[in-house]
């Protein structure tokens, strides 16, 4: 965003070196991102002077030259060769002396001694575009007969010179999108240093109705999507171009100014933030307006000629027979004012920013005013920038104001109510800023005290402050304006002394991360906040527990994330389609919920954990010409979520291993930990797929990091290798179909828990001859004595106990 410091100065009467005021702005939080000069005419008319026209001849070899002498002060007379037409002796002209550096059509030209056909000259006589004080290029710039000649033409025209500042606006700081909203903070700035300097708005008290003759009344159709919609209409209007003044403020900012009526609503916007729009009220048929929104596919031409084809839930500005505008983001070609126009119908509303935000990115159009839109602009001023753009056309344009505003405003929009503590606040700053420092901040950023009580403000914050909801943000909006630099740091800390030795949870991220990366996996990176409807739209989730941000700026990002699964689809099925099929991705995440439990401190309702993510997809190496294609599986997602346990020193014999109940896995285990789940893995359900348009299979592992860092093992120690053998043995179990490994395995280990090392399966086998709904496991058992070699006798009696305990628990049968 833009701003002009000479404009910023005709609302606070303020005049620092730029850097200076560069560095306030930063450290109250409208970063500075850079500066640059701007001049009203480029080169500041340097070297050039006016002159009157003494001699003016033919030139002798060219028809359409003539030779000239030129008068410019000091009793100097030169020689120029001039080809405009008009040239004429008497004539007071500018004159770009030799040296004099000229920025015309974008080149840079300087002016130097010379023959031209033969004749020689020593300046150049200009016309107003040369010099960049107009377009016109009929003829050289003929000036008044009373200016004293030598003048220089500086001193003449007073071009203006500008500090622009480009200030990084986040998106959150709507009220600071126009000039008025930084010399608010600016002065709020210096009132709490003890500066009594105020910010000051044009008046606009003289505004009255001249006449009613052209009264348009308005319908709100569509209250939800527009709250407050107000108009008035001149009659009268001389649409041409803008005075020098108004299109070289336009300019400064980088506005191409257009005409006097659609200048001064853009410069309107920039000065109060609030976007205008003008219609031609010729065009308005049925002489009213209504706000509504229009059926799914209505062609639409905007101002930029181009058709679209309207949304249904598209805001627009109609007339009582066709869309004239789309609400809040662009104008249509039909309804727009031009040089033709003599009534103007000027709009002032606040729209709903959710529409806004929908509707400027289904149709791609970025507009100043749905910037401000999107972000909310203050409902309380709709009124006034109406009546000061409404003075500016009837003072530039003429015409007269032919209407009583309409103000359709059918559910007023209250000031926020929020309460803080001098006490919370000196605890969240880190220091104890005086309560009348603390006042004096508040009011300078319009936030009303309604009174005070036991240490407790209960203020009462304007609605254009859509990022001031609770008491944090309270805090933020006083050190922002104290200054962070202001807040010393501390020259010791205190602390109770006490040891338990943790993990170094860092150490252990690097060390995983490391591993999977050595592992051919790469790091993926997702945005906490993601869509509602992932969750909306599936029946796995609960809704109820989402956190949702209160000023979301998108729809696209309006809650905090419940799980880390959604931005790892984004990620594959991004992937996918910039041909990189074969995909091994891990993520470290935070991820949130909400219990919705009362309770005195509000943050105890909220819930933090982190997490890490595994999601594999196609092969499993790259293809070339010594590595066969080998798709992925649950198996291979099964060895690398266990590596990453084994990594962490857990021994994997001593997890409960379980099929998991999370419906996002078409298939999948859960391994738990004392109680707790420390990892679920599985191949991502066709429904979780089917949502990111991804065909090919893809397998996620969920490990709950908080829970692994609880119950992690101390570093390992030395386990020297058994002297004695260990003896496999194998047992091929006829079983029902619903029975699970992970049955027979914990079942194995409960039974022998001694001798019992290793039990794993190698063949699943499945047939109708096997009985209805059987299948056969083939399960090999690992026994091993560390103190001694087994004998047969003692291997035997085991496998006898576990064949015994199978048939009875599982209703096994020995194949």
């Amino acid at each position: 965003m833009k701003i002009s410091y000479n404009q910023l100065k005709q609302y606070i009467d303020i005049d620092l070196p730029h850097d200076e005021l560069a560095r306030i702005l930063t450290d109250i939080g409208l970063e500075v991102e850079g500066t640059e000069e701007f001049e009203t005419i480029k080169g500041g008319l340097e070297g050039l002077v006016i002159g009157e026209v003494k001699t003016c001849e033919k030139h002798p070899n060219a028809d359409k030259l003539s030779i000239t002498t030129v008068d410019v002060g000091n009793e100097k007379i030169l020689p120029i060769v001039c080809g405009a037409p008009n040239v004429a002796v008497g004539q007071k002209v500018v004159v770009a002396t030799v040296g004099t550096k000229l920025y015309f059509n974008d080149d840079e030209i300087t002016i130097k001694k010379g023959k031209i056909r033969g004749e020689v000259s020593e300046g150049m006589i200009c016309a107003e575009d040369e010099i960049g004080t107009g377009t016109s290029h009929d003829g050289i710039l003929v000036l008044p007969e009373d200016i004293e000649t030598g003048t220089p033409a500086k001193d003449y025209f007073k071009p203006e010179k500008d500090i622009i500042f480009e200030i990084g606006l986040t998106p959150n700081r709507a009220d600071g999108a126009s000039h008025i909203g930084v010399a608010r903070d600016i002065s709020a700035y210096f009132n709490h240093i003890g500066k009594n300097i105020k910010y000051k708005k044009p008046s606009v008290e003289e505004f009255k109705t001249d006449n009613t003759d052209l009264q348009i009344p308005i319908v709100i159709e569509n209250t939800d999507a527009c709250k407050r919609y107000a108009g008035l209409t001149l009659s009268g209007v001389k649409v041409e171009e803008s005075p020098d003044w108004l299109k070289n403020r336009l300019k400064a900012i980088g506005l191409q100014p257009i005409n006097n009526v659609v200048d001064i609503t853009n410069f309107v916007l920039h000065e109060t933030g609030q976007p205008l729009h003008a219609f031609d009220a010729d065009k308005i048929t049925g002489k009213k307006v209504i706000v509504k929104t229009m059926p799914e596919g209505t062609p639409f031409i905007t101002l930029d000629n181009e058709e679209r084809k309207l949304h249904k839930d598209d805001l627009m500005i109609c007339n009582t027979e066709e869309p004239m505008c789309i609400a809040g983001v662009f104008g249509g070609a039909k309804s727009g004012v031009t040089d033709n126009t003599v009534n103007v119908f000027l709009e002032s509303a606040y729209f709903n920013p959710v529409y806004i935000r929908k509707t400027s990115k289904r149709h791609a159009l970025q507009t100043d005013a749905s910037f401000r839109f999107e972000r909310g602009v203050d409902p309380n001023n709709i009124i006034y920038a109406l009546k000061r753009a409404a003075l500016l056309i009837k003072e530039i344009a003429g015409g007269k104001i032919s209407s009583e505003i309409t103000d359709v405003y059918p559910e007023p929009i209250p000031d926020f109510k929020v309460k803080a503590k001098y006490e919370n606040i000196k605890r969240l700053i880190g220091k104890e800023i005086p309560e009348n420092i603390i006042d004096n901040i508040l009011e300078g950023l319009e936030i009303k005290i309604k009174d005070k009580k036991d240490g407790i403000l209960n203020l009462e914050v304007p609605p254009y402050r859509v990022d001031v909801m609770r008491e944090a943000d309270i805090v933020e909006e006083i050190l922002r304006i104290y200054g962070y630099n202001n807040v010393e740091t501390p020259g010791s800390v205190k602390s109770t002394l006490s040891y338990a030795p943790k993990p170094d949870i860092d150490k252990l991220k690097n060390k995983i991360s490391d591993f999977l990366s050595s592992s051919g996996f790469s790091e993926a990176m997702s945005n906490s906040l993601t869509k509602s409807k992932y969750y909306e739209e599936t029946e796995d989730f609960d809704t109820g527990k989402s956190v949702k941000i209160l000023n979301a700026l998108s729809n696209d990002l309006n809650v905090l994330r419940q799980d880390l699964m959604f931005g790892m689809l984004e990620a594959v099925i991004r992937n996918i389609n910039y041909k990189n099929p074969d995909i091994k991705l891990y993520e470290f995440g935070n991820i949130y919920s909400y219990s919705g439990e009362k309770s005195e401190n509000p943050l105890n309702s909220y819930k933090e954990e982190q997490h890490l993510a595994l999601a594999i997809s196609g092969n499993k190496q790259k293809i070339n010409w010594n590595t066969p294609a080998e798709k992925t599986d649950f198996y291979y997602l099964k060895s690398r979520t266990e590596a990453v346990l084994k990594r962490l020193n857990f021994d994997i014999k001593k997890f409960k291993i379980s099929e998991t109940e999370n419906k996002i896995f078409a298939y999948g285990l859960k391994y738990s930990l004392n109680g707790k789940t420390a990892v679920e893995f599985g191949k991502i359900g066709n429904k979780y797929a089917s949502l990111f348009d991804i065909e090919q299979d893809v397998y996620f592992a969920d490990f709950i990091w908080d829970n692994l860092m609880k119950y992690l093992p101390d570093a390992p120690g030395f386990t020297p290798i058994s002297k004695f053998p260990a003896v496999k043995r194998d047992l091929a179990l006829l079983l029902d179909k619903d029975v699970k490994f992970a049955q027979i395995e914990e079942l194995a280990y409960k039974t022998e828990r001694k001798l019992l090392k290793e039990v794993s399966i190698f063949d699943v086998f499945e047939d109708e001859k096997l009985g209805k709904n059987k299948k056969s496991y083939a399960v090999s058992f690992i026994l091993q004595d560390e103190t001694k070699t087994l004998k047969d006798k003692q291997i035997d009696k085991i496998m006898k106990k576990l064949q015994y305990v199978f048939e009875k628990e599982l209703g096994a049968e020995l194949r």
